[in-house]
C-alpha cells in the first residue's frame, strides 16, 4: 500500500468512531457517501494524509462525463476480477473520497484493496491531490459550469494545472484545447473522435471558450468545430495547437450500436452504450484509461458487451410504439444542457420536450442565478420536429422568456410551477414521443412524470 503520514492517536480514535457511524447510516438505508468523510476530516484535519491508499489509483475529473466514465472504468475492472475502491455513489469531493477509503480500510487504517477508481471534482483537487495522487488521471473535458463554483474555464484549468501531481500519467481529450494542455511536463496520451458524425451538426454555439491562443493572443484557426470549443485548431503565429490522438474513434454505427476505435495496440469494435456523440466520447475515454492501465482490448470489449447505460442518466420506455425518454440535462451547466437539446432535435418523430432543470438546492432559497439560461443553446429546441415544450419549476416564467428569445412559437410553450404537473400538459395528440430533460438532482420528479405520461399513453393519450 502507498505510504501515508505517521498515524496519530487522534486518527485512530476518529477512524473507529467513523466506522461505527457508517454502520449506523447503512442500517438506516443511507449510502454514507459524504457525512462520514466530512466528520473524519473535521475531527482530524489531516485524516486523508494518514489513512493508507491503494497501490494503484485511477482518477477521473473534468466538467462533463466524469461520472459515466468512472463507472465504465470501474465496471470493466470489476468484470475482469479487480477488487477496487470506488466512489460511484457521487462522493467526488474530499469527504466522499475519505468515506470510500474508510469503508475499505481496517480498524488500523490499512487499505484492504490494491486498486481504486475515483471520480474527483475538478474544483476540489486542491484538497485531494496533496494526499491522494492518481497514477493515471483522466480529464474528460473542461467547460464553463455553475456560476457559483466554476463558471470560468481558465479558473478551473488554472487550479488543475497547479495541483496535478507530477507522477500522474494523463489521459486527455485531444479535441479540447483547454484540458489537453494541462501539466505539460507530465506523461500523457490523447483521445478523441476523428470521423465525421451525423449526430453533431456544426452549429454556431453561443459559447466558445477557446477563441484566442493562450500563448500569443492570435485568433485560432479551427479545422473543424464539433461543438462549442471541442474540435481541432491551430495558432497561425506560434506552435500552440491540437495534438495527434493516440486513441481515436474512426467510425460510429448508431443503428447497430457499435463504435470503432483505433488504439496504440490495434483496432477495437466495441459496444456503444447510447445514441449521443457524448456516448462515443465516454467510450473512447474509458478505453484509453483501461488500456493505459494494462487491460487488453479483447478484455475491454468483452466487458462492454455486458453493460448498459445507467438508468439515472438515461432511461427509455416504449408504450404502443411511443417512447418516453428521461435524459439528464444538468441544470446550471450550459454545455451539457445544450448537448442534450441538440440530441433531442436530431431524434426522429414528432416530440414533446419537458424541461425540469431548476437547481434543486438553489431553489430552496429562490435565488438561483439564471444567467446560464442565456449561455445554453435552447435555439436547438426551435425545430419542426419539436411540437411542444413544457416547462416546470419555480423558474418556468424565466425559461418561458428564454424560449421565446430562442424563436420557439409561444403557442408551443406551456409553463407550470410544479414539476410533476408537467405530465398533465403534454399534448399526446400532437407528440409521438416525449423527452423529459431533468437535472441530476430531480430524477425523482422525472420518474413521476414518466409514470403519469405512461398511464396517459396506456389510456389512449386522452387529455386530462
Amino acid at each position: 500500500m502507498k505510504n501515508s503520514k505517521k498515524k496519530t492517536i487522534r486518527f485512530y480514535v476518529t477512524l473507529a468512531g467513523i466506522k461505527v457511524l457508517i454502520k449506523v447510516l447503512q442500517l438506516c438505508g443511507r449510502n454514507a457517501t459524504h457525512v462520514p468523510g466530512r466528520k473524519a476530516i473535521n475531527i482530524c484535519p489531516d485524516f486523508l494524509d494518514q489513512i493508507d491508499k491503494p497501490e494503484f489509483i485511477i482518477g477521473i475529473t473534468g466538467t462533463n462525463g466524469k461520472t459515466t466514465v468512472s463507472n465504465l472504468i470501474a465496471d470493466v475492472m470489476q468484470d475482469n476480477g479487480y477488487d477496487i475502491v470506488d466512489n460511484r455513489f457521487g462522493g467526488n469531493i474530499d469527504s466522499g473520497i475519505a468515506s470510500a477509503l474508510i469503508k475499505n480500510s481496517t480498524m488500523g487504517g490499512h487499505m484492504k484493496k490494491k486498486y481504486a477508481v475515483l471520480e474527483i471534482d475538478e474544483r476540489m483537487t486542491t484538497k485531494i491531490f496533496p494526499y491522494v495522487q492518481p497514477d493515471i488521471l483522466v480529464c474528460t473535458n473542461l467547460f464553463r459550469d455553475s456560476y457559483r463554483r466554476n463558471a470560468h474555464t481558465e479558473f478551473i484549468s488554472g487550479i488543475l494545472d497547479k495541483t496535478i501531481p507530477a507522477r500522474s500519467r494523463l489521459v486527455l481529450n485531444g479535441e479540447d484545447l483547454i484540458s489537453n494542455h494541462l501539466a505539460m511536463n507530465n506523461q500523457r496520451v490523447y483521445f478523441g473522435i476523428e470521423c465525421q458524425d451525423g449526430r453533431t451538426t456544426p452549429t454556431n454555439n453561443i459559447i466558445n471558450d477557446m477563441v484566442a491562443c493562450p500563448k500569443c493572443g492570435a485568433r485560432l484557426n479551427y479545422e473543424y468545430v464539433r461543438y462549442n470549443h471541442i474540435g481541432r485548431a491551430f495558432c497561425p503565429n506560434c506552435d500552440f495547437g491540437s495534438p495527434e490522438m493516440d486513441y481515436a474513434v474512426e467510425s460510429v454505427d448508431y443503428e447497430k450500436r457499435r463504435v470503432h476505435i483505433r488504439t496504440p495496440k490495434g483496432k477495437l469494435d466495441i459496444k456503444l452504450l447510447g445514441d449521443n456523440i457524448t456516448d462515443a466520447y465516454n467510450t473512447v475515454t474509458a478505453v484509453a484509461a483501461l488500456e493505459e492501465f494494462g487491460l487488453s482490448g479483447e478484455a475491454i470489449c468483452r466487458s462492454f458487451e455486458k453493460m448498459k447505460i445507467a438508468g439515472t442518466r438515461f432511461d427509455s420506455v416504449e408504450i404502443n410504439g411511443r417512447k418516453i425518454i428521461l435524459d439528464v440535462a444538468k441544470g446550471q451547466n450550459p454545455i451539457a444542457c445544450s448537448r442534450v437539446c441538440d440530441f433531442v432535435r436530431h431524434e426522429p418523430g414528432k416530440k414533446a420536450v419537458v424541461l425540469i432543470i431548476d437547481d434543486f438546492y438553489d431553489r430552496q432559497e429562490s435565488s438561483e442565478n439564471i444567467a446560464w439560461f442565456f449561455d445554453t443553446d435552447f435555439e436547438f429546441l426551435n425545430d419542426p420536429g419539436i411540437v411542444q415544450v413544457v416547462v416546470g419549476g419555480l423558474r418556468c416564467q424565466d425559461m418561458h422568456l428564454r424560449l421565446l428569445m430562442a424563436g420557439i412559437p409561444e403557442e408551443n410553450i406551456v409553463c407550470c410551477d410544479k414539476e410533476t404537473d408537467t405530465a398533465e400538459y403534454v399534448d399526446l395528440e400532437k407528440a409521438e414521443h416525449v423527452y423529459v430533460l431533468h437535472d441530476i438532482y430531480t430524477t425523482q420528479y422525472a420518474k413521476a412524470i414518466k409514470k403519469r405520461i405512461s398511464e396517459r399513453m396506456q389510456e389512449g393519450g386522452k387529455e386530462a
